[in-house]
């Protein structure tokens, strides 16, 4: 969902469509705390997101190794 609200940034007015604010409505809670710490590079440049999906490997790996520790 991430990936496609990135890409929906790119394109004109699909954001305001029924299918871009639902996924703004499920996106931005999750992006809205690295947009606070992380600053856009050069003004515009907003790499917040890709820290999010890095964060959200990571938060993955530990889902996996917990739940594959529990079910040996």
């Amino acid at each position: 969902m991430i990936f496609f609200y990135i890409l929906m940034s790119w394109l004109p007015n699909v954001r305001d469509n029924f299918i871009g604010e639902l996924l703004g409505k499920l996106v931005e809670p999750f992006l809205s705390p690295f947009r606070r710490i992380i600053p856009p590079l050069f003004g515009t440049l907003d790499i917040s997101p890709i820290i999010a999906l890095i964060v959200l490997q990571f938060a993955e790996g530990g889902v996996h190794s917990i739940v594959g520790l529990l079910f040996r």
